[in-house]
């Protein structure tokens, strides 16, 4: 049976493959990234990425279960790993998520659940991001999480880059929800994350642009925008009162899309996948998917230039939208065939 899903799924992915165009490299504004590819032969299962706070054009990433207690900087320019971070007397679970507080510290989340939402607690890794460069040994802060209204099986963690709140996305339970964790996480006795609103995707992964004004969360065919609205001045909220759904931005076709980040200038997203060299892939943002000092940035630099023109941001958007089309593929939709792909490893792993 395994031989025959791995058949099947190869076959299903080549048919696709040979379908799509070859994608177009989208630009970099005022040192923005571009994509690239990760080239590190030990990451096979790019589960999270996030932009580094302390070194321009580095993102962290970290493989699924099954990998050890490793978390990546991967320089954009090269592709290559200029630091492999090892969490001391961690025995991680299933990781699935990485985020970069304000506070200069990286963020593992561990949190989550293939037996569908079972086990009672799950965790999050804290440790400084390093000044430097290098491969290094770090004890982390270890945080228990528990979710009011019991277990949750979940891919996405954000770190608010302004209040340094911690969120989660649930993955299944009614099509996912947002869960607001403390002010301030505890590591000696139980954080407790309660939901404040609906985000209806199997999410994967979710980011906060780098002012916090906007939250991008994404599954594997869909990735949809909110603008993040703060709480009054008493600090009071009900559920959803606190995100406004903007938009989808364009997501491009990944073997199985798993990650997402905001670019430092906030000016474009990140989209990450699994798979043995796996590609990062740059997607411009315009309008009000925009964070708003993204936004007042364009503006600004726009009036400058006398308003003639567009930015390369905005081809680089064009770009990757012709990337990511609905194609047909022999009766299947490549969304469909990656469903396909994804079912018989779950059956594979039942069995």
């Amino acid at each position: 049976m395994r031989s025959l899903a791995r058949g099947l799924g190869a076959a299903v992915l080549a048919s696709a493959v040979l379908a799509v165009p070859a994608a177009v490299p989208a630009a970099a504004d005022g040192g923005s990234p571009e994509s690239f590819t990760i080239e590190d032969s030990r990451i096979t299962e790019s589960s999270g990425l996030a932009a580094s706070r302390a070194h321009p054009g580095v993102f962290w990433t970290h493989n699924d279960s099954d990998d050890g207690p490793y978390v990546y900087a991967v320089d954009s320019a090269t592709g290559r790993t200029v630091a492999t971070v090892t969490l001391a007397g961690i025995d991680p679970r299933d990781v699935e998520a990485v985020s970069v507080g304000p506070d200069g510290h990286v963020y593992v989340g561990d949190i989550g659940d293939n037996l569908g939402g079972s086990w009672p607690e799950v965790w999050i890794y804290r440790f400084p991001e390093p000044k430097k460069l290098r491969d290094t040994t770090v004890t982390p802060v270890r945080h228990t999480v528990r979710y009011d209204g019991g277990p949750r099986d979940a891919e996405s963690l954000m770190v608010h880059p302004k209040t340094g709140r911690v969120y989660i996305v649930s993955k299944r339970e009614e099509g996912g929800g947002l869960y607001e964790g403390p002010a301030e996480l505890s590591a000696s006795g139980v954080n407790t994350f309660r939901r404040i609103a609906d985000i209806g995707l199997w999410a994967t992964d979710g980011a906060f642009s780098p002012d916090g004004t906007r939250l991008v969360v994404r599954s594997y065919f869909e990735a949809r925008a909110y603008r993040w609205a703060a709480r009054g001045a008493s600090g009071a909220g009900s559920a959803g009162a606190r995100i406004e759904p903007i938009g989808q931005p364009s997501l491009p076709m990944q073997r199985q899309g798993e990650s997402v980040s905001f670019t430092r200038d906030g000016r474009a997203l990140m989209y990450g996948t699994e798979g043995v060299q796996s590609r990062v892939t740059r997607v411009a943002l315009q309008g009000e998917l925009l964070p708003d000092s993204a936004a007042k940035a364009a503006g600004t630099a726009k009036g400058e230039q006398g308003g003639s023109g567009r930015e390369s941001g905005d081809r680089s958007g064009a770009a990757s939208q012709d990337e990511d089309r609905n194609l047909v593929v022999g009766g299947l939709t490549v969304a469909g065939a990656v469903v396909l792909v994804l079912g018989l490893r779950r059956l594979v792993r039942r069995r």
